[in-house]
């Protein structure tokens, strides 16, 4: 039994590194190995990936279903009593009150075979359009900014081993030393190669502390910074006159605006030097071939996708987006951020990236689905609106693999609408804050318990393989949805359209996404686990892509066996447009929606630390990830500290419209003086998220995480002390 390795892949971030699993002595759980077979991390691990097994162990996770007692307390339950319960609670909502007052709620860690199972459950055994996911808190500005610019959204269109090949890379507002480890490789390569990197993050990171240049913006004026980087490039000269005129559209008016913010004034606004700015600029332009990653620094703001789009534009006047070496890419988040929007758990999406309003797309998923197309119902709420609006608009709530009582902005004001619900159920691995409140709580599986696929944050989709069995009185999402559907759907016998095993599910899930954006029915369960994974689009042999093709010929493939070979590398001969052009952005800058006054003088940013990921509920239950980082702090500049009064370890209030965090000051010079920074892995007092403002990107409803108005004050005091920066 030691002999057995099973290949497969961490359940944390995008990057989804490779892992071996092997049975651990005592038979319960499984140790960790490095598997340098996989590309992307070539063996290396971060500790949340090498700590992952402690979260298997029975003493750590749920193992029974509980439900709400008479006196208030949960209790264990069988499975029988526990399902009945979760669907008497929907089913009443959805008869008392209609099928939109029946909300549903998904995660970005889910696989696609669950992702796709959620939306299908939502929309045909529930009838509601009132679903999205935790996945709209991640990368939902840079989707909307690339969908609008290429026509095609994926988190990378090239892979990461393109990188270090490159001549430039400008980071933006983000922090892969700490928030995805294995992959800071790339960049230290690209350095060694003779190439050059630029951070763009208020704070002095770990990753801008390798930099060759930092810039440090004042948080909320990426938009600014890019623009000013833009008139540079205009007025020294450097633009692809003869790209520009054969590969795009809508230069003109994006020139026009970009020459409105002039470098002194753009220095105004970001604090960002005229010098430095010209760096940039040069670092970036003299190279052949140079990128542009964002993560959630400039996408997390209630201006996101217009950032995010003024980055894009600085490929796309220089040349350097569909070549070879060059582009823009999004440095995705959560473990299946890309694939768990593209299937069907976003309000507006059905799978394979087609959107909920084309007749042609629901008319395809239909005849899948065995439904009649008028029978789905149309796109719902976002994430943050969807919270916004249990306990009134929608009644009733099931959620899988999400805590929004910690992740969500104004999270005490989402914490008082949760416990509003008529009723709550929640599918999770570990009693987390969120389910903590549910009136029925279902034990699932996790990764090491389950086969399954995921998408990393290149495209890639991959195999990851069940190593051990899940321990008695758990189920998965899968079971837990075919349980559901037998009990909800009558006399319709819909639990037959919802198969338990995974690999059944990703072959409908295949022809459901056929001929879409985001094609997966060339690739098979077989094909990942013989290829290492399958860059999508990868239609089926003979298929062509009719979502736009994004290269010269997407259904070219092995000239003997017809079998697409996937696409790493997107838009190389055409955009995924109707003309095959890619578009500029249009945009100026505008301020943050909030910005700091008298009352609140000073700017909050929020993000992660290392040892922890996403709102805590599952590292934070491993101790040697807790012993790493044990809990919240507020980061600040000894000038603030000093207005401050406070010390090294000393409790800070941090005070926003939305409501009061208490943490240990932790002072550093590697932060602006007028701003502060907390992580968000922790409930309780020290609950960064209490603060943040959910004002939402009118496109891509992305909430405004990254810059908030605050002030600070001593705990204890009797009055605010100064906090002007």
């Amino acid at each position: 039994m030691r002999d057995t390795v099973t290949p497969t892949h961490c359940p944390y971030c995008a990057l989804q590194c490779g892992m071996n699993l092997t049975p651990a002595p005592d038979g319960r759980a499984v140790e960790v190995s490095e598997r340098v077979d996989f590309p992307v991390n070539r063996g290396a691990l971060c500790g949340k990936g090498r700590t992952a097994p402690a979260v298997l162990s029975s003493s750590v996770r749920l193992t029974s279903p509980l439900v709400r007692s008479e006196g208030g307390a949960l209790v264990p339950a069988s499975w029988e009593e526990a399902l009945e319960r979760v669907a008497e609670g929907l089913g009443r909502t959805r008869a008392e009150y209609g099928a939109d007052a029946v909300g549903v709620f998904g995660g970005g860690g889910l696989t696609n075979e669950k992702a796709y199972s959620l939306g299908k459950f939502a929309r045909v055994v529930l009838g509601t359009s009132q679903i999205d996911y935790n996945g709209r808190f991640c990368m939902s500005s840079a989707a909307a900014a690339g969908g609008k610019a290429f026509g095609l959204d994926r988190g990378l269109p090239f892979p990461l081993e393109d990188i270090p090949k490159t001549g430039c890379v400008i980071l933006v507002g983000s922090n892969p030393a700490e928030t995805m480890p294995p992959s800071l490789r790339y960049f230290t390569e690209l350095r060694e190669n003779g190439g050059t990197l630029i951070v763009v993050d208020p704070r002095r990171t770990k990753t801008a502390e390798q930099a060759d240049l930092h810039l440090a913006p004042r948080p909320g004026t990426d938009l600014a910074l890019a623009l000013g980087l833009l008139h540079l490039i205009v007025a020294e000269g450097r633009t692809d006159e003869a790209y520009i005129r054969e590969r795009t559209g809508g230069w003109e008016e994006t020139r026009a605006a970009a020459m409105a913010h002039w470098p002194e004034y753009v220095e105004r606004i970001t604090g960002v030097s005229v010098p430095q700015l010209r760096e940039a600029v040069r670092l970036f332009c003299e190279p052949e071939a140079a990128m542009v990653l964002t993560a959630r620094g400039p996408e997390q703001q209630s201006k996101g996708t217009d950032t995010v789009g003024a980055w894009i534009n600085l490929c796309l006047a220089t040349g350097r987006a569909g070549r070879p070496l060059s582009g823009y890419g999004c440095l995705t988040g959560q473990g299946n951020g890309q694939g768990g929007r593209e299937h069907g758990q976003k309000a507006d999406q059905l799978p394979g990236y087609r959107k909920l309003t084309d007749p042609a797309a629901r008319a395809h998923v239909a005849e899948v689905w065995g439904v009649d197309p008028d029978s789905l119902p149309g796109p719902g709420r976002s994430a943050y609106e969807l919270l916004d609006a249990l306990g009134t608009d929608i009644r009733s709530l099931l959620l899988m693999g999400s805590n929004p009582v910690v992740s969500a902005p104004r999270a005490a004001h989402v914490e008082e609408r949760i416990r509003s619900l008529d009723f709550l159920a929640v599918c999770d691995v570990v009693l987390s804050e969120t389910a903590a409140l549910a009136d029925v709580v279902l034990p699932v599986t996790q990764w090491a318990e389950e086969t399954g696929t995921t998408t990393n944050l290149e495209g890639r989709v991959l195999l990851r393989r069940r190593a051990i069995t899940p321990p008695e009185g758990v189920r998965s999402d899968l079971e837990v949805m075919h349980g559901l559907a037998a009990r909800l759907g009558g006399d319709r016998n819909l639990e037959k359209g919802f198969p338990t095993d995974p690999e059944e599910v990703f072959e409908e899930l295949r022809r459901a996404s056929a001929g879409g954006p985001a094609d997966y029915s060339g690739i098979t369960y077989r094909r990942l686990a013989e290829e290492n994974g399958v860059f999508w689009p990868c239609p089926a042999p003979g298929d062509p892509v009719t979502g736009g093709p994004a290269t010269g010929d997407p259904a070219v493939g092995d000239p003997a066996t017809g079998v697409h070979p996937g696409t790493p590398r997107l838009f190389l001969d055409r955009f995924a447009t109707e003309d095959g052009r890619a578009r500029f952005a249009p945009v100026s800058h505008r301020a943050a929606a909030e910005e700091p006054d008298d009352a609140y003088p000073v700017l909050l940013t929020t993000g992660r630390v290392v040892a922890q990921y996403q709102s805590g509920a599952q590292t934070r239950r491993v101790d040697e990830l807790n012993a790493a980082a044990p809990g919240p702090f507020v980061e600040l500049h000894p000038r603030l500290a000093e207005r401050l009064g406070a010390a090294e370890g000393d409790p800070v209030a941090v005070v926003s419209r939305r409501g009061r965090a208490v943490a240990p000051a932790r002072i550093t010079t590697a932060i602006r003086p007028d701003t502060v920074f907390m992580p968000f892995h922790w409930a309780g007092e020290g609950r960064a998220n209490t603060l943040t403002n959910p004002a939402l990107d009118p496109t891509s409803r992305m909430p405004e995480f990254k810059v908030c108005a605050v002030r600070l004050e001593t705990v204890g005091a009797d009055r605010p002390a100064p906090s002007s920066p």
